[in-house]
């Protein structure tokens, strides 16, 4: 049998690897979170290699061909072209890396349960090929307790022990699509080892390319830490759905209201309402929260409702569209509705999860005819039907009985679109500072 380093030599000798940048870097999962971590690590002199189950990605990724919007093309092809990132779809050069990142999808299954299957097939991969002298860093959102409770028990049946044979973690992934002042480098980095020995060697990892890094005490706090603060988010846009809900009773404009109360200065932060909520985190963290602490007989009530408030509103949207065509002397049935934006928000690609495509489901089942304009998402498929992106062209906009914008892209001349079109409903206010044909447009 191979004998071991003595523990306090393998925790310094992989943090000399880190330090000096001789360390290869295995990053599982190459996708919105995974590429840009594996090319910021490549960037720095670290070797890389990407594992999918994508042989699409992987082929992109070594041809140097760039798929996340975050990340800078000539950046990847830079790091490709001088081989210190390539991508495999074959798990079984894991035992070569010293840093295992596991950066793999965490979605719900159709009753809101977490479906944490992703994190279970790589966990199998890492244990099969763990050795001596590796670090495995989770940044997969998920509940409390999925490192401790998951991942560790697969990886103490090697018979190596955690904090001093290898080191594991968990350090939440904090990616924000499309957001050019903070990425994956300047945006603070929390990490909960499950021992000191794991924390401190993770926060030597991640302090190579990470500004500012952050050590909590467990993986639990970590991972609690991630879905409060997207649980956060989710329960505040609830709030201000909730609040454009009533104004609609009220026949109050929620963004006059949202407008006046942002100018205090003090005790108020602003969310603003939409048909609903998108992307991997923000539907989906608060379900897992609630899931886990149904374990320990505790109701999450609050951030339940929330959830509620805000699977909600593509039936509102919906509502509204119904309600404008109806005025306009249209049944929704047969009525031609252009779509303006599917992604899950403004100026991205990333279409995951998006309310618009609830609110087109539910267009397509009344009898709606749809198409829709969007230049970041030029097609994508849903339930068995393949949708394509039109050009917004003149005679399209005034051929549509209604145009719904459903995501406020920033290239797009709104105040064109109100001038072409019949009707306009408006779901993200992005005709504010359009002034011409105000009397066609109908706001959430």
């Amino acid at each position: 049998m191979e004998l071991l380093e003595a523990p306090g030599s393998l925790r310094e000798r992989l943090k000399k690897k880190f330090v000096d940048r001789s360390a290869l870097i295995g990053v599982a999962g190459i996708g919105y979170v995974g590429l840009p971590l594996a090319v910021e690590k490549a960037k720095v002199g670290f070797e890389v290699i990407g594992y999918d189950r994508s042989n699409v990605r992987v082929d992109e990724v070594n041809q140097g061909l760039n798929y996340i919007r975050d990340v800078d093309d000539s950046e990847l092809a830079r790091v490709v072209e001088t081989g210190k990132l390539s991508a495999s779809t074959d798990f079984s050069s894991l035992g070569r890396c010293d840093a295992i990142v596991i950066c793999v999808p965490t979605p719900l299954t159709p009753n809101l349960d977490p479906d944490i299957s992703f994190i279970k097939a790589v966990g199998e991969q890492v244990a099969a090929h763990l050795r001596p002298g590796q670090l495995v860093c989770l940044e997969s959102t998920t509940y409390p307790g999925t490192t401790e409770e998951v991942l560790l028990p697969m990886f103490s049946q090697t018979g190596l022990k955690v904090g001093e044979d290898y080191f594991l973690c968990f350090s939440p992934e904090r990616v924000d699509p499309g957001n050019a002042r903070y990425t994956t480098r300047n945006t603070s980095k929390v990490v909960g080892g499950i021992t000191e020995a794991c924390a401190d060697v993770a926060g030597c990892f991640y302090q190579q390319t990470i500004v500012d890094v952050l050590t909590v005490s467990s993986p639990k706090v970590a991972e609690m830490c991630k879905v409060f603060e997207n649980t956060f988010r989710s329960v505040n846009i609830a709030l201000v759905n909730e609040m454009a809900l009533l104004c609609d009773r009220l026949g109050v404009s929620i963004w006059e209201v949202l407008d006046a109360a942002a100018t205090k200065p003090f005790g108020i932060m602003r969310f603003d309402p939409g048909p609903g909520v998108g992307g991997h985190c923000i539907p989906l963290d608060p379900f897992y929260l609630a899931w886990k602490a149904r374990e320990y007989d505790f109701h999450v009530r609050f951030i339940e409702l929330a959830g509620e408030i805000n699977h909600s509103m593509p039936y509102f949207v919906r509502e509204k569209v119904v309600r404008g065509l109806n005025s306009a002397g249209r049944a929704v049935k047969d009525a031609d509705i252009l779509i303006l934006g599917v992604s899950y928000k403004s100026d991205i690609e990333d279409w995951r999860e998006s309310p618009a495509i609830k609110v087109m489901n539910l267009l397509h089942k009344d009898g709606a005819k749809i198409d829709y304009h969007d230049p970041y998402v030029p097609k994508f498929s849903e339930n068995g039907l393949q949708w394509h992106s039109i050009p917004l062209s003149k005679e399209r906009i005034e051929r549509a009985d209604c145009v719904l914008i459903l995501t406020n892209h920033s290239n797009v001349d709104y105040a064109r679109v109100v001038e072409q079109a019949k009707l306009v409903i408006d779901t993200r206010n992005a005709t504010k500072n359009v002034t011409k044909g105000r009397e066609k447009l109908v706001l959430l």
